[in-house]
């Protein structure tokens, strides 16, 4: 798929190599004026809307643990190529525990140095408002309720006691993160206001691929406990804020009903994890 004239004229663009089509942009690697080498992401509306958050968060943080923005416009995104592999490269391969490491090293860095942000960015209630407001069908397995329901009730207690809101990647994972000039580096941010321990919440489901290994509940203690260690969070509350995590994706994919989900075994296995 070709690259738009246009657009590689404006940036002073050249060799563009079509990577991949989202359900939201196309992507291509493409090289910069000064040699070097560029993702160039283009959107399919008018405008990148809700990801434009998660840009401000990769611009603020200039290059450390994050690839750095080069340009941004209203549906446009060109940012450093990272050369790869990533996390979840590594743990697909056989080297899960190497990942775990680079993950809360990355984290960690990453946050060491996170500066204020000026942007407007969402917080976690409005980020859960498709959980709270979750429904279930008539045929929902009783059980899956029943930890939806759990769930929900985890999720407003979390809320209602969120330590230290800060600006957050927000969907720190290991296909999120890939080797790149500077070391293991981040891309593909939410940007969220929210508690540190939420950064690495969702990365106890991922990566993909590698499904067996989040439902592992050793695999799942580690995780924690590791974490704890490197970012400096509570093991038990990371493990909180897991499930909950999971719930969420488990809403957003239901369209609001709850009925059958590939995920309400590991919600249930979450729920019942401890360090």
């Amino acid at each position: 798929m070709k690259a738009p004239p246009a657009i590689l004229a404006k940036y002073q663009l050249s060799n563009p190599s079509f990577i991949e089509e989202t359900h939201i942009a196309r992507i291509w690697k493409v090289q910069t004026a000064s040699g070097g080498w560029a993702a160039l992401k283009l959107y399919h509306k008018p405008d990148m809307g809700a990801e434009r958050a998660g840009f401000a968060v990769m611009s603020a943080l200039n290059g450390v643990a994050a690839a750095k923005v080069l340009a941004t416009s209203k549906n446009t995104a060109l940012t450093e190529w990272l050369d790869g592999p990533s996390l979840g490269d590594l743990t697909r391969n056989g080297q899960d525990d190497k990942a775990t490491h680079h993950l809360g090293e990355t984290a960690a860095k990453m946050h060491r140095h996170m500066p204020h942000i000026a942007a407007d960015l969402p917080n976690l209630t409005q980020w859960f408002q498709a959980l709270e407001t979750l429904t279930f069908a008539e045929d929902c397995p009783p059980h899956a309720k029943h930890n939806l329901q759990t769930a929900q009730a985890l999720t407003r207690q979390l809320l209602a006691t969120e330590q230290n809101p800060r600006p957050l990647h927000g969907d720190l994972h290991h296909d999120n993160i890939r080797f790149g000039p500077r070391g293991y580096a981040a891309f593909d941010a939410k940007g969220l206001i929210g508690e540190r321990c939420f950064e690495l919440a969702n990365a106890f489901r991922n990566p993909k691929g590698a499904e067996p290994l989040h439902r592992d509940p050793t695999r799942i203690r580690h995780l924690a406990n590791a974490w704890s260690q490197s970012f400096e969070v509570d093991a038990q509350r990371l493990l909180h804020w897991a499930a909950a995590k999971c719930a969420l994706s488990i809403a957003w994919r239901s369209g609001g009903t709850a009925k059958n989900d590939p995920e309400f075994d590991l919600l249930a296995t979450l729920l019942d994890s401890h360090p």
